[in-house]
């Protein structure tokens, strides 16, 4: 079993869907802690109800701790993860650049999920750049997250294809539905040891 640490900005469908995953014996998970940067991301009360930890740590306002004079948001993720035994880090809707001090304490074991197949469409409208472009297919990627913005190594994709008509709201429904499958698999795949990192390589064993 594997211990996730989860960090959520909005509605938390991805989070969701993990605890689903863990609840329906799919995924070999615990989540720990759910951290949001918002007091009133639906993500947090989706963790309360399910009996799991909810955290909302601000990130306009410096610690008041005089024994802490160096608080930095990043560091109070970092703590909150590692405090409640955090293995890896989920980023699942999560809206904002994770600093390097979460980075460091958890080198290729910080994952996150981009709506679009990369290196194609980084940033933070890749189902609206998908469309602009003209692109025919488009899809997701789950890759591990470093110091580049979206451009830590691949771990797995899957393709969407962009039917003539779609708005950015009807593909985005389908790009959540694929989401919602491959990020459960993907965590498992790490739960039973699967996954090695081989400079930008990610290696998945026995596929």
């Amino acid at each position: 079993m594997i211990k996730l640490g989860v960090l959520v900005s909005g509605n938390g469908s991805n989070l969701q869907a993990i605890i689903d995953a863990i609840e329906a014996g799919k995924l070999d998970a615990q989540i720990v802690t759910v951290i949001s940067n918002k007091a009133d991301a639906y993500g947090l009360e989706r963790a309360r109800d399910a009996g799991i930890r909810a955290v909302h740590i601000d990130p306009t306002i410096p610690g008041t701790d005089p024994a802490v004079p160096s608080f930095t948001y990043n560091s109070a993720i970092r703590d909150e993860l590692l405090s409640q035994g955090a293995e890896y880090v989920v980023m699942a809707g999560y809206m904002k650049l994770l600093g390097s001090e979460v980075l460091e304490a958890y080198p290729m074991k910080v994952l996150n999920l981009h709506p679009a197949l990369l290196p194609s469409f980084p940033g933070a409208h890749g189902i609206e750049d998908a469309l602009e472009h003209g692109a025919k297919v488009t899809g997701i990627t789950v890759h591990f997250a470093d110091e580049d913005f979206d451009r830590g190594p691949i771990i797995a994709q899957r393709a969407v294809e962009v039917l003539e008509g779609d708005t950015p709201e009807t593909l985005a429904e389908r790009i959540h539905a694929a989401e919602h499958e491959l990020y459960p698999l993907t965590l498992q795949w790490i739960a039973d040891d699967r996954v090695t990192v081989e400079g930008r390589r990610v290696r998945i064993q026995d596929q």
